[in-house]
């Protein structure tokens, strides 16, 4: 067979889809055949948020201008297609994106961000407000102050708690800081529902399709409350949310459905047919789960800067329950047809990259090296530091569950259970012969303990774990970090084989909105990648770290006290 004769026979059978993955850092674009071949992969890292422009740390604020979204979608997007070549190019059949969350910005009647429209383009609250951000704590507290006292407690379904990373405590937090952007905005929108539109040529905000996984863990969407809360209740948080029930939206759609195709302008930009498929968006985590091969009662932990565990569960079994201090529980988020429960850590792998750049300050701020000589040694060591700390950490250890450095993992406050962003870290136990790998083994037990906790909450509240699985940047990289998680967590860990299972998942919820697959356990089943390994815990260690866990939970319980006693 000559491979013009194979080409012509791969064109025939094989049908293309690009999965789309918006991180915080950067956009990645995978294009896969609907029968599990993997062709190829783009990465873009986003240019202002590379340089910090909009953001300021110390106030826990964290902004994303949309041309860097557009521009990185643009070129992953054509570099990939033109690495693949014009026979695969002609047969892509659909698209679909995932984002971070809740991640929203104000837009205009046409749905435009604010942040694309003159006089607001330097302007950090008419960007999108990133999921880390958290200049929204006391609105968060409002939202749960109010709702603890209204007829109807409209947070039931988010765990009971409303969180300053979702989107009403960050509308209401924007429009008090900024008249300006608060009489502009007509609407406000999520980063997932936002590209989709944008590719499919949206110029009405009110025929944007919203994201059943977004609205349902986010902005307390449910069918019991007939959508969003009431506007009574809205108008009791402040005046300023006057009319704005009307102005966003009442119905929601899971990711399997399609919003539409590419407009001529995006198909012309990206060398694709104006009949590709654009399909519903949905959180990274979620659409990650998918393509970790996610499967009911067994956790999937999305582990990168933070995490974010996903739960799918058949919906008669929770029928009647709510469970407690997550991120919600919403019918069709994960899986269309089964009950998608969320919970999460605010900082995993950011915790370790704090450390690291704590230690590389010296060397950053060095005067006995030139720049250039400075920067490379910063980029060698920064290449390398984790690892030999990891090495570090792991040898030459002698357990003492008495006298031991014990940490919290809450750098960038508490996701779950029980979100509080105003709490903060603690380190105890730390004495003249701590050591720099003792001070990072604790800092990665924390993270590990905060892990266990949300797995007891879900046991605590009637969900059974059946397995772990694990993904992500973290997982992939660090079996210094998986081995102890298994060994607290007490519970094997499957580690999914594919690089980019967020990405991948977005590419299976694209062929099943574009009808090649009935639905997307389907496609999950003909494009999974399967597991690479499985961590088993450590009999010699799980004893150790369940009396360990006590002195974090003890230690976390004094701490909370302390923080909330004084806001």
């Amino acid at each position: 067979m000559t491979k013009l004769e194979a080409r012509s026979m791969r064109k025939a059978k094989d049908k293309y889809v690009i999965g789309i993955d918006f991180g915080t850092d950067s956009v990645r674009s995978v294009l896969v055949s609907t029968r599990g071949d993997y062709i190829g992969d783009a990465v873009h890292y986003y240019t202002r948020w590379k340089d910090g422009k909009y953001c300021d740390p110390s106030a826990s604020r964290f902004r994303q201008h949309p041309l860097d979204y557009l521009e990185g979608l643009s070129e992953t997007t054509t570099r990939v297609l033109s690495d693949a070549g014009m026979e695969i190019r002609n047969d892509v059949v659909a698209i679909s994106v995932d984002t971070t969350g809740s991640t929203p910005v104000a837009v205009n009647r046409k749905g435009t961000p604010l942040a694309l429209t003159e006089g607001f383009e330097e302007n950090p609250n008419a960007m999108f407000i990133l999921w880390k951000d958290h200049t929204a704590v006391q609105e968060a507290d409002e939202i749960n102050e109010l709702a603890s006292k209204w007829e109807i407690d409209y947070t039931k379904y988010v765990g009971g708690v409303y969180s300053s990373e979702w989107f009403w405590a960050k509308i209401l937090h924007t429009i008090r800081s900024d008249s300006k952007v608060s009489e502009a905005a007509w609407s406000w929108v999520e980063h997932c529902d936002w590209i989709p539109f944008e590719l499919t040529g949206g110029t009405d905000v009110t025929k944007m399709k919203r994201s059943r996984c977004a609205a349902g863990h986010k902005a307390m969407w449910h069918e019991d409350f007939d959508g969003l809360p009431a506007q009574d209740f809205l108008s009791a948080l402040d005046p300023l949310l006057n009319g704005i029930r009307e102005r966003l939206f009442r119905d929601t759609y899971t990711a399997d459905q399609p919003v539409g195709t590419l407009s001529k302008k995006w198909a012309e930009k990206l060398g694709l047919r104006d009949d590709v498929v654009v399909g519903v968006g949905a959180f990274d985590a979620h659409m990650g789960a998918v393509g970790g091969e996610i499967e009911p009662y067994h956790l999937s932990k999305v582990m990168g800067t933070s995490t974010c565990d996903m739960l799918i569960a058949p919906a008669y079994d929770l029928e009647g329950r709510l469970i407690k201090g997550i991120c919600g529980q919403v019918d069709g988020s994960i899986i269309p047809g089964m009950m998608g429960l969320e919970a999460g850590q605010s900082a995993f792998g950011d915790v370790y990259a704090w450390f690291r750049d704590i230690l590389l300050w010296p060397v950053q701020n060095s005067n006995v090296l030139d720049n250039q000589t400075r920067q490379k040694l910063v980029d060698e060591i920064n290449q390398s530091l984790i690892q030999n700390l990891e090495k570090a950490a792991s040898e030459n250890r002698t357990p003492d569950s008495e006298n031991y450095i014990t940490a919290l993992d809450w750098l960038n406050g508490r996701r779950t259970p029980d979100a509080n962003q105003r709490l903060t870290s603690a380190i105890e136990g730390i004495n003249l012969g701590t050591t720099t790998p003792d001070l990072y083994r604790a800092l990665v037990e924390s993270t590990c303990f905060g892990a266990k906790a949300i797995v007891d909450r879900f046991i605590e509240e009637g969900i059974p774990i059946k397995g772990i699985i694990g993904m992500g940047g973290v997982a992939k990289k660090s079996a210094y970090v998986m081995q102890m998680m298994s060994d607290v967590l007490n519970m094997p860990i499957r580690i999914v084989k594919s690089e980019q299972t967020c990405a991948m998942g977005a590419a299976m919820f694209a062929a099943t909105a574009a009808g090649i697959f009935p639905n997307v356990e389907e496609a999950a089943k003909a494009m999974g990648s399967g597991f690479e390994k499985t961590y088993e815990p450590n009999p010699a260690m799980t004893g150790f770290y369940q009396k360990k866990y006590k002195r974090y939970i003890s230690l976390a319980e004094m701490t909370e006290k302390r923080i909330m006693a004084n806001k």
